[in-house]
């Protein structure tokens, strides 16, 4: 009797140990999906709510649309993720935001988050063993974002836009939100410019929907530049079929737009500013189905890669740069045609 006792008792705690680890694993869960919610003040991520966090939050006046901007890497040390202690690799990290945000302001108020990003030595991994690292950078991505739809959007019409990791960032932000048709409704665009659209996101999302002219808005608008006798990049290999479009001629095919047609190129510094523009400098067409933007009337050495693991003639720094202007004017076109549409919906 004693021994079925005994027996009974430890058999009790046991089951009571078992409801408190389930009861304490449901309560991390859902904790951490309330610390995204709240700007992952709860979940070990950056507190959204804390200005420090943001390389811009709600800069600029008097703007129709807003636009959430995401940094490109800028962290070269040996390590896999960039740390938000580290003050000089903020500073670059505010910099690269700087050369970009020209191509966003005149049109849409400015919000750029701080994130643990990946550093550049995690692109030298596969993609499958790169992708945790990628993923920790998205969590901050995603709680920053999470933060601004609930204390800023206001149901404001909305760009997203990243170069190079930051618009992986943006594919990821459509995954994850845009299948929400009311949320679908604000975008007026992404530019998702340096990182493929590639045929299996877009099959797999039906939210993510490649851009097909000059106007039309809910829509990506993707590309990544490089010498005509380049065949691939790590960023666009053989054998990838993508979705990108010509930022001169604003076609999906492979019609080549003459460098008379590039409105400007522009090389900003870290402040900002545009140190050189020139204007036709330089045509292109696109390779397809790479989805590649062939980059005509320019010398590589005049442009070297600089990227680890870019051959030369991968012109994926420049992709912005190269056609500052048509982009920039594209922005002011697609917000234009965004509102346009919309004050007929509501007129309906």
């Amino acid at each position: 009797m004693k021994k079925k006792t005994v027996f009974r008792i430890l058999a009790a705690l046991a089951a009571v140990l078992l409801l408190f680890g389930l009861g304490f694993l449901l309560k991390a869960c859902l904790d951490s999906r309330r610390g995204e919610a709240d700007g992952g003040k709860e979940a070990g991520l950056p507190d959204y709510g804390e200005e420090k966090n943001w390389a811009y939050r709600a800069l600029g006046e008097d703007k129709a649309a807003d636009v959430f901007l995401v940094c490109p890497t800028v962290d070269t040390k040996d390590e896999t993720n960039m740390s938000l202690e580290d003050e000089k690799t903020k500073a670059n990290f505010l910099g690269a935001l700087n050369m970009e945000r020209g191509l966003y302001e005149e049109s849409a108020r400015l919000f750029a988050p701080y994130y643990r990003q990946a550093a550049m030595k995690v692109y030298s991994l596969d993609a499958e063993e790169r992708e945790p690292y990628l993923e920790a950078a998205y969590r901050d991505v995603s709680a920053a974002f999470s933060w601004y739809l609930e204390n800023e959007n206001g149901g404001r019409p909305l760009i997203l836009a990243g170069f190079s990791q930051g618009a992986d960032m943006c594919y990821r932000l459509l995954a994850e939100y845009f299948g929400d048709e009311a949320l679908l409704e604000r975008l007026v665009a992404v530019y998702a410019i340096g990182w493929p659209c590639t045929e299996e996101l877009v099959e797999r999302y039906p939210q993510i929907r490649p851009a097909e002219g000059e106007d039309d808005t809910g829509v990506v608008i993707s590309f990544d530049c490089e010498a005509p006798e380049v065949e691939e990049t790590f960023i666009t290999p053989a054998g990838m079929t993508s979705y990108a479009i010509n930022p001169l001629n604003w076609r999906t095919d492979g019609t080549p737009a003459g460098k008379e047609r590039n409105r400007g190129a522009c090389f900003p510094d870290y402040t900002g500013a545009v140190t050189r523009e020139e204007k036709g400098l330089c045509g292109c067409y696109l390779d397809l189905p790479r989805g590649a933007l062939k980059v005509t009337d320019v010398d590589p050495a005049d442009y070297p890669a600089r990227v680890p693991g870019l051959p030369e003639g991968a012109y994926h720094i420049y992709d912005y740069q190269f056609f500052f202007r048509a982009l920039e004017e594209n922005v002011a076109v697609r917000v234009s045609a965004y509102l346009t549409e919309h004050v007929r919906k509501d007129a309906a």
